[in-house]
């Protein structure tokens, strides 16, 4: 049976997702003078952090492979502030969420799914959990569909910061963590989206160091113990996720679930995840 922690996350993700998936927010992060897509991804997403340099946003993030992060972070911040990032993210997140909505943007539920998201995102400890404790720093905006990106933003976060604690008891590197999930979905490490450029020799190695763990076995898919491994991982992930939700009550986490469904069913079927 899915955890209400692992159902809340699939019902979250898509309103969190417009932020990377629609074009408004990207457009109002290249207004501000951003030279392509991955400047505003790293302006809008480290800015809750502010100025710190290149080191700090790798280590936070986690999965980008060496260098990555350098080519953007600091250099984002010669072009916009943070505060501007975060004001065009939020903006372009709201339009995003508006124009694939429709009459459901106005809807009480979706002002209800706001307000409970918000009480159970401002709830969760900090401790531990750099990115959401940036995000929890800023103020909650007042509008029902901002305000709900911005809960949204916060779960998806709280979960990350989690999801890298977990895969860091595990022992599993931030390239490894992308081949662990590709193959775990029965897709090979070169073609994995956030992987497939990564010099040839650089991904083997990281397949060869993750067969000589027994994570991997000699065809080249998820061993066993890797598929064990990833199902451990995703087990903490849920079980570290869940004090989000700690601070509603039964009727209003049932409510909050109601008022998701159909946005994220209409958000899922644009493409939102």
């Amino acid at each position: 049976m899915e955890s209400t922690a692992r159902h809340l996350h699939r019902l979250v993700e898509p309103i969190h997702m417009v932020t990377y998936m629609s074009e408004e927010p990207t457009e109002a992060l290249m207004a501000l003078g951003h030279r392509n897509y991955w400047d505003g991804y790293f302006a809008g997403r480290a800015a809750p952090l502010g100025r710190v340099p290149a080191e700090v946003v790798h280590a936070i993030f986690y999965n980008f492979a060496d260098g990555e992060v350098a080519r953007h972070i600091p250099r984002v911040w010669d072009t916009a502030t943070p505060e501007a990032a975060l004001a065009a993210r939020e903006q372009g997140s709201a339009a995003a969420l508006r124009r694939i909505l429709g009459d459901l943007a106005d809807s009480p539920g979706l002002a209800r799914a706001a307000d409970l998201a918000t009480k159970a995102a401002s709830s969760a400890p900090t401790e531990g959990r750099i990115l959401y404790a940036g995000l929890r720093a800023l103020p909650v905006p007042e509008e029902p569909v901002a305000r709900l990106w911005h809960a949204a933003t916060l779960l998806r976060e709280h979960r990350g910061d989690g999801h890298i604690a977990a895969l860091v008891a595990a022992g599993i590197g931030g390239t490894e963590a992308h081949v662990l999930h590709a193959l775990s979905v029965d897709m090979p490490a070169e073609k994995f989206g956030r992987v497939h450029h990564l010099p040839a020799a650089q991904l083997a190695a990281v397949v060869d160091g993750m067969r000589a763990r027994g994570l991997v076995d000699d065809s080249g898919w998820l061993s066993d113990v890797g598929r064990k491994t990833k199902e451990q991982i995703e087990s903490l992930t849920d079980d570290l996720a869940a004090a989000a939700y700690d601070g509603l009550e039964p009727s209003e986490l049932d409510q909050l679930i109601a008022d998701l469904e159909p946005i994220s069913t209409t958000l899922d079927a644009a493409g939102s995840r």
